[in-house]
């Protein structure tokens, strides 16, 4: 079995139960602590901002690992136009004829800006290895010029973190089960996913291999033991706010001005908008 242990989740993942199963973070415990690293990293967006810097958060691991919640628990309080979440799905026609990095290097941030990957260029090392979507020379020379690719990234000035969600055998069977049904969560399954279910070991080897090739020392892969999704969260926004050193640039209290005083101006009708059904 793999080192990858069990979990839940809970607003905007897979819902848990406020009792959590014995050794799970209970929810009173992880809402105080998410509000707390959810400040912090609004303080880091304004950092980010005002010192122009340029970051790159990479988020894989295995189907349902988490990666999906981790990322919104860090976009929810954040400004989007700071801090963007990039999801690419299948590459087009022509982008399979682009040069592997290519399409992902569009998404990289200009100055002052934050992406988030949920899935990356990893992808090779990963899905398309497994499932056959590339040939053995492409795979190969994936292992050859990423690293490569992410030094170059970094001599360029860009911050770049990567992180591995692992979770167990059991725990990933557990939570395909339960969008198997709940028709809230059942989009949240592909065909692919359900193939990696079927070739577990196989993707074992290949996040092996992959790690071999690509756990350098400039962009080292962080590993975040995802079976208990709250502590995961944590743990992983706790780790990212340690990585980028950053200050404090709260603005001082402001004061809400005066409304403008109404002069006689008036206004249409209110007959004249349509407005939304009051169903609730």
């Amino acid at each position: 079995m793999s080192k990858e242990k069990k979990g839940g989740q809970d607003r905007g993942g897979d819902e848990e139960k406020d009792d959590a199963p014995h050794g799970k973070l209970k929810r009173k415990a992880y809402e105080k602590e998410l509000g707390k690293l959810q400040v912090e990293l609004v303080k880091l967006q304004e950092w980010i901002k005002y010192k122009g810097l340029r970051v790159v958060v990479l988020f894989e691991g295995r189907d349902a690992a988490g990666k999906g919640g981790a990322i919104k628990r860090i976009t929810e309080s954040l400004n989007p136009r700071i801090c963007r979440v990039v999801a690419l799905g299948t590459p087009t026609e022509r982008e399979k004829t682009q040069w592997y990095f290519q399409r992902y290097v569009a998404h990289l941030p200009a100055a002052g800006e934050m992406v988030l990957f949920d899935r990356s260029w990893y992808n090779r090392a990963g899905v398309e290895r497994v499932m056959g979507f590339c040939t053995e020379t492409e795979y190969e020379e994936f292992l050859r010029s990423c690293p490569e690719f992410e030094r170059m990234l970094i001599r360029s000035g860009l911050i770049l973190i990567k992180y591995w969600f692992s979770v167990s055998d059991e725990e990933q069977e557990r939570r395909f089960q339960d969008r198997i049904h709940d028709w809230t969560k059942r989009w949240k399954l592909s065909p692919m996913d359900l193939q990696s279910r079927a070739r577990w070991v196989d993707y074992s080897k290949a996040k092996d291999e992959m790690f071999k090739y690509t756990d350098i020392k400039q962009a080292p892969w962080y590993v975040v033991e995802a079976d208990d999704k709250r502590r995961a969260r944590l743990n992983c926004i706790h780790h990212l706010l340690s990585i980028i050193p950053y200050k404090d640039l709260t603005p001082v209290k402001l004061k809400l001005p005066r409304r403008q005083p109404d002069t006689g101006y008036e206004r249409p009708p209110i007959t004249d908008q349509t407005f939304v059904p009051e169903v609730y």
